[in-house]
């Protein structure tokens, strides 16, 4: 089944010829009388001119098309290739490959998978890169042709270098160096840079700074500097691991601008990890960390990482966790378990290699406890907010509970110190009547003449009071007024006070005690108790509220 990647390559070439006549018109016969060598040379020339270079590429490409000249065609596609975006740069090695096994010639077949390793090594792809310089190495090892071999031995050599095999890709590079000193000044000078880059991860510092310094005075004596801000950035790497951070820091800084200004992320990513290792080192942790997290973020972008970047995320997880960040913290840990599973699909020599702080195992752990400290946490805030909620909840109904108390109070008759007379179901036949009516008598002088307020008032004294026995009162109160004695005479005390209070503003500047003695009660706590049982409040609440009805003019 044809990919969509693939339809629209298609779609791409096809819009090639369909467009070659409309692009060129009347020049189009002028161009396909050229030679491949003047088209090529034109193509080239006018690189950085796109249209003008894809006008000589597509007419190299037609004219090689019309004669079956694949090996032209190879050419003209490949030249292309490099005129497009980069997303359709597999699309066209594939195709190279593809007209190159027409040829049935093993230097031409070979420099097309060299192409492609060479396309999946930009890509950071580098065991896709090295399967496909292996496979070109099949074909050229049968030619002789010296700088196709050399070419592949440099390719195969950055690859071994960027998996580990730091002693075999030395070996490689020295090859390189000794042959295209004489042949190629920028890819003598490519040589040397990843000759030093590999002795500073073998950690010979020494022979690194040599290497270095070798490619900075002969690229001034070939007058090309193209690769001289690479091998200051390879010096300042090589000088944090000399334990010389300011000079490193110094050197990154210098060379960061122009690295960043050839888009090329990896090496970028490369010299903020140092930079931050190197401010790191001098105790300089806040600087430190913002150098780290542009590593991070080239590798959400871009994907890309290598293993000695990895130690940016154990700094990033120890930073935050001594700050006590525990968001921040699980982030990291999240980031550099997708870290290691890059690095173990690419580098599974090197990653054996690496010391690490935190392993997978390790890092699961803590996650682990982590994102429990966090669920106990979340368990604990919701639980104080359910409860705040409940006291709040609670405080609002005994808010509005106590307003519609307070209410009732206000309402009821206070004035008269009888009780309503209730019905009971009680009987009194064995009191006559005339003594009922002589209690009842008696009974409404006292409620009007307040005797009930005597202190300690009870059963006993209610009867002498009355001039009767205490079986007598009893019933009568129970009939006449619906309530126990010691009910009723409390009832009687408490609408007293609420009365006063209502009607006399020196008593609601009385202090509890104040009004128990008024009343009659034995104790502050039998008369507070007393007042909240019969009206729902505290005696305290009521004169509050009753204070502020006054001041508020309700």
């Amino acid at each position: 089944m044809i990919t969509k990647k693939r339809l629209l390559f298609l779609v791409l070439l096809i819009s090639h010829y369909s467009n070659a006549q409309d692009n060129y018109g009347k020049n189009s016969d002028s161009l396909s009388s050229k030679s491949y060598d003047y088209l090529s040379q034109a193509a080239v020339r006018y690189g950085n001119d796109t249209v003008k270079s894809n006008r000589y590429a597509k007419a190299w490409l037609e004219k090689a098309k019309k004669q079956n000249d694949y090996e032209q065609v190879t050419l003209a596609y490949k030249t292309i290739m490099y005129l497009v975006d980069k997303k359709y740069h597999l699309n066209y090695a594939d195709s190279i490959i593809s007209v190159s096994m027409n040829t049935k010639d093993n230097l031409i077949i070979g420099n097309a998978y060299l192409t492609k390793a060479t396309v999946y090594y930009g890509k950071k792809e580098h065991n896709k890169a090295l399967d496909n310089f292996i496979i070109a190495d099949t074909y050229i090892s049968k030619t002789n042709d010296e700088y196709s071999i050399y070419k592949l031995k440099y390719g195969i050599a950055q690859t071994k270098s960027y998996l580990g095999f730091y002693d075999e890709a030395i070996s490689l590079f020295r090859e390189c160096i000794d042959y295209f000193k004489e042949e190629n000044d920028r890819a003598y000078l490519n040589s040397l840079h990843s000759l030093g880059l590999c002795y500073n991860r073998i950690g010979n510092y020494a022979w690194c700074t040599v290497t270095n310094q070798t490619g900075i005075d002969e690229g001034k004596r070939l007058n090309n500097l193209e690769m001289q801000p690479y091998f200051i950035h390879s010096e300042g790497v090589n000088l944090c691991g000399l334990k010389k951070y300011n000079e490193a820091i110094s050197k990154l800084t210098l060379v960061l601008p122009t690295i960043q200004s050839k888009k090329d992320f990896a090496n970028a990513s490369v010299a903020y990890f140092y930079i931050g290792k190197s401010f790191w080192a001098l105790n300089q942790k806040d600087k430190a960390i913002i150098y780290f997290k542009k590593v991070e973020e080239i590798f959400k972008k871009e994907k890309y990482i290598r293993p000695d970047l990895r130690e940016g995320y154990e700094k990033l997880i120890a930073y935050y966790k001594q700050k006590g960040n525990t968001k921040s913290q699980l982030y990291y840990i999240d980031q550099l378990l997708k870290v290691d599973s890059i690095l173990g699909q690419n580098y599974k020599y090197l990653l054996k290699k690496v010391v690490k702080e935190y392993d997978t195992k390790e890092l699961l752990k803590s996650k682990q406890e982590i994102e429990n400290a966090m669920t106990f946490r979340t368990i604990m805030a919701f639980g104080i907010i359910c409860i705040l909620i409940s006291i709040i909840a609670f405080l609002i109904y005994k808010h509005f509970k106590n307003k519609r108390l307070f209410n009732e109070i206000m309402k009821r008759d206070t004035k008269s110190p009888s009780v309503p007379k209730i019905s009971s179901k009680a009987v009194t036949q064995d009191i006559s009547q005339d003594i009922e009516d002589a209690i009842i008598k008696k009974l409404e002088k006292l409620e009007s003449e307040n005797k009930f307020l005597e202190k300690d008032m009870n059963l006993a004294r209610m009867a002498t009071l009355l001039s009767t026995n205490t079986k007598y009162v009893t019933r009568v109160i129970a009939k006449h007024r619906g309530k126990g004695t010691i009910e009723y005479i409390t009832d009687l005390k408490i609408n007293y006070i609420i009365e006063k209070l209502k009607t006399e503003s020196r008593y609601r500047n009385y202090t509890n005690k104040a009004l128990s003695d008024e009343a009659g009660f034995g104790s502050t706590q039998n008369f507070t108790r007393a007042f909240k049982e019969r009206n729902g409040i505290s005696p305290t609440y009521f004169i509050y509220k009753l204070k502020k009805s006054i001041n508020t003019g309700n």
